[in-house]
């Protein structure tokens, strides 16, 4: 025959917790994980999309205008792009146009960077599939491994051929000096170089 526990009374001052409440807290608990689960996919999302464009061509079109004579002006462009590894394909002297090709090389920096942004997202969706399910805790972990595949895949697709065409125009402001307009096609990066050395020039 078991013996009945000592039953004391109650302490008023003391709050004891009630089943509803332990309910309805595991309840919250519940849906903030699946809610941050369902924030952390849409992030995942977001992330993959953004690999992927870090990969897209980028050809844009550029035109400037200068005080320096159209002949004079495709030669100084002619010798800058050499000068940054390109190659001339074609040069039109009476057209004033060039064309020219190189290859572009990916940055080391956005390799590491998008490698580092994949890595904390495989670590925030570890995290949360750890919390809803524990016993896999360290197989989800594992998604962090899969990081070094965004810099890859980015190192693969960045580096291509690309084209470079000069079109210079001739603008007759003044009898006594040569104005011209300059029209670019090429990688914005190249565009974003080409203006800041025309710029300190």
């Amino acid at each position: 025959m078991r013996s009945a526990l000592p039953c004391g009374p109650l302490d008023p001052k003391k709050q004891y917790p009630r089943l509803s409440t332990l309910g309805t807290s595991k309840v919250v608990t519940n849906t903030v994980t699946y809610s941050t689960l369902f924030l952390t996919l849409l992030m995942m999302v977001g992330l993959f999309f953004f690999i992927r464009a870090s990969t897209k061509d980028r050809t844009e079109t550029l035109v400037l205008h200068r005080k320096t004579p159209p002949q004079l002006l495709l030669q100084e462009l002619r010798t800058y792009f050499e000068a940054r590894a390109y190659t001339t394909q074609d040069v039109n002297g009476e057209a004033n146009t060039l064309a020219l090709q190189g290859f572009v090389r990916p940055s080391w920096f956005l390799a590491i960077f998008l490698t580092t942004l994949a890595a904390v997202g495989a670590l925030c969706l570890a995290l949360v599939l750890a919390s809803l399910f524990p016993l896999y805790g360290r197989v989800f972990m594992g998604l962090i491994l899969l990081a070094p595949a965004a810099g890859l895949y980015y190192w693969q697709r960045a580096g291509r051929e690309e084209q470079v065409t000069v079109q210079v125009c001739p603008e007759s402001l003044s009898a006594l000096e040569q104005h011209s307009q300059l029209t670019v096609i090429a990688h914005r990066d190249e565009l974003i170089a080409l203006q800041k050395s025309l710029g300190k020039s």
